[in-house]
């Protein structure tokens, strides 16, 4: 790991114009880009006191050995030039957001003689005009079969076209007149064309003239009592209605806008897109990252935005984009994008009406993309191995840690001292074996000695009920299976929350419980280390490392699970602190309203006849702890302050 202050840039030597950065590692390869307005003020912010730092960001300046600029004229230059730098380089630090999955286009080959419309996935082609994407394959094929009986234009392959032309008959679509039968001459060229047009333009949006265009044809087809073509004509303006149905209307205003929106963690975040067009959605996509940067919420939108439009036709970019917070320098998204269009490009945060709604649609879609993704990456088989061999290679077990047991503590200034054990097992959660423990011998807030009791605790456990269990011979492997205890599984790797001291006070309980085949190690969430027992330097896995990614949720539910049991502590110890004083209540009945209730929101919006249900408890105390309850809420204070001056302004 490099010391940032050896490759620093001597002061005075950065300019203070706009410009693009790059940081690169030892090997000369680029592994972060960033733009700046100001790129002495930017890059003098990396170079500050590496504790300072957050820690994906103090990993970035560790891992680079040097960097870079390149000075620029305006700020869109740099925006520009940034996301070509990306391209190019692919730095590991940066944001890539990658799809959750593959969405399909509706295409119109309008560089061809004969255009054809067809479903497809995969990059753009010039001389082809593209609709969506769409969230089904099957949803646009069903709409297109729709259309079809009303634009009758060529949706087969080419091989099929000239097999046609051959033979001098149409295939099957031909016949039931949900093609115009190009191939054999029943149209020329540029009749198929407007066809095509046509299509592409009722696909576009413009609607509204077409349809009453076929309205007008059918009356008078019926005025000159020409009754079959009327009743054609009455078809298809009942498909195109259809067609439209299956496009409900979002935005009333016929709004063309991109709506953006993301569900993120410490780990990962996941965009979502809604694209509608004249008020309608016409497409959804999603996309995947990790996080590998210290980025607000902002920034990421930022970072998205450029990957999402940066280099994309004029088509591709609408009039406006909502997202759920502005970028850094909103503006020059602006100014470039609307470069890029053409026209005016505005990126707004929506506030109320339609457009708020229907963001709140779309983050919920992401929240769902992002359970969904961490779901698959969790259960798939060939990732779960992959994750075990290499913690096993970079922890240099002697065997894969298919039991994995998490430790972490809990508490609120040394009061409700509380532990927590999770255990995975194959890399999937075991939550039937989960374990919670309250810490007793300990005094105030000490997490290395709180940690070094619980894990003496467990394997306490573990030696008491292997003691317990019948000497092997005297009784059948089924009867020892029924008397074995959870507690007696033993593990693959006990890792603990926390960095060295935690380390050392787990590994410590073992020694004396003299246990020395169970590995230990602890994942400190500053830089993501792994820290051994008695070495001076962590192991550092890649942050692409399926490995990492597995302790890091086996840390992540550990933390979890400690923060619930100690929050569900706190409650009923506050209930517990109101109903000491209620008269006529016994510890008895207290411990039956705690376990009725739960907590002290369910219990102060209980009324007095619903406690008086509870057994042992009559009208007179039920009246009794309402009053409690209510008295105490009326004592609690709210305090605001002046954080500036330390002034209290307003206690109420």
């Amino acid at each position: 790991m490099a010391d940032p202050s050896t490759y620093r840039p001597a002061p005075g030597s950065i300019p203070t114009q706009p410009g693009v950065y790059r940081f690169r590692d030892k090997d000369d390869r680029v592994v972060y880009v960033g733009k700046a307005k100001n790129l002495r003020a930017r890059l003098s912010s990396y170079f500050q006191d590496v504790a300072h730092l957050h820690p994906r960001t103090a990993t970035m300046v560790t891992t680079a050995a040097r960097v870079d600029w390149t000075v620029v004229g305006t700020e869109v230059e740099a925006l520009q030039l940034e996301y070509s730098w990306i391209k190019e380089f692919d730095p590991r630090f940066n944001v890539k957001y990658r799809d959750d999955k593959s969405y399909p286009w509706l295409a119109v080959t309008l560089h061809e003689e004969f255009p054809r419309v067809m479903v497809g996935r995969g990059a753009k082609r010039k001389g082809v005009r593209y609709f969506g994407p769409y969230g089904h394959a099957w949803a646009i094929r069903d709409t297109v079969d729709t259309l079809l009986r009303v634009f009758p234009m060529r949706s087969c392959s080419n091989g099929v076209f000239k097999r046609s032309q051959q033979i001098g008959r149409p295939c099957l679509l031909g016949y039931i007149d949900k093609c115009a039968a190009p191939c054999v001459g029943r149209v020329d060229a540029d009749e198929h064309r407007r066809i095509a047009e046509d299509f592409c333009d009722f696909m576009a949006g413009r609607t509204d003239a077409f349809m009453r265009r076929v309205e007008k044809e059918m009356y008078a087809a019926s005025a000159e009592q020409d009754y079959e073509r009327a009743a054609r004509l009455r078809d298809d303006l009942g498909a195109l209605h259809k067609a439209l149905e299956k496009q409900a209307v979002v935005l009333g205003d016929g709004t063309d806008a991109d709506v953006v929106a993301l569900a993120e963690d410490q780990l990962e975040v996941a965009v979502q897109v809604f694209h509608v067009r004249t008020g309608r959605i016409r497409g959804q996509r999603g996309w995947v990252a990790d996080r590998v940067e210290d980025t607000d919420t902002a920034q990421l939108v930022g970072d998205f935005l450029l990957q999402l439009y940066a280099g994309e036709e004029r088509e591709a970019i609408p009039r406006e984009i909502l997202v759920p917070a502005l970028p850094p320098d909103v503006a020059t998204y602006e100014e470039m994008f609307s470069e890029a269009r053409g026209t005016r490009v505005a990126i707004r945060v929506p506030r109320r009406g339609d457009k708020r709604s229907l963001q709140e649609t779309v983050a919920q879609n992401a929240g769902q993309a992002l359970a969904l993704h961490k779901t698959k990456r969790a259960s798939d088989l060939t990732t779960r191995n992959q994750a075990l061999e290499e913690i096993q290679s970079a922890l240099e077990l002697t065997t894969a840690p298919l039991r994995i047991e998490c430790y972490d503590i809990s508490n609120l200034q040394g009061t409700e001292v509380v532990g927590s054990m999770v255990v995975f097992e194959d890399g999937l959660a075991r939550k039937s074996e989960y374990r919670r423990f309250v810490v007793r011998g300990v005094e105030g807030q000490n997490d290395v000695a709180s940690m070094h009791e619980v894990v003496t605790r467990r394997f306490r456990r573990m030696l008491d009920e292997r003691m317990e269990l019948p000497e092997l011979g005297q009784e059948t492997s089924e009867e020892i299976g029924r008397q074995q205890r959870k507690f007696a599984y033993v593990p693959g790797l006990v890792v603990v929350d926390g960095g060295p001291p935690q380390v050392a006070a787990a590994q410590r309980a073992l020694d004396e419980l003299g246990i020395d085949d169970i590995p230990v190690c602890g994942l400190a969430k500053r830089l993501e280390e792994v820290w051994l027992p008695s070495q001076e330097d962590p192991v550092i896995l890649p942050r692409t490392s399926e490995g990492l990614y597995l302790l890091q949720r086996v840390r992540d539910e550990a933390h979890r699970f400690a923060i619930t049991h100690h929050r569900g502590r706190r409650s009923k110890s506050m209930v517990e602190s109101i109903l000491d004083d209620v008269p006529g209540l016994g510890e008895v009945r207290r411990k039956a309203l705690i376990r009725h209730f739960g907590s002290l929101k369910r219990l102060r919006s209980a009324s007095a006849e619903e406690i008086a249900e509870v057994p042992g408890i009559g009208p007179r105390i039920a009246e009794a702890v309402v009053a409690a309850v209510a008295e105490h809420a009326a004592t609690r204070k709210t305090v605001s302050v002046n954080t500036a001056t330390g002034e209290i302004l307003e206690e109420h």
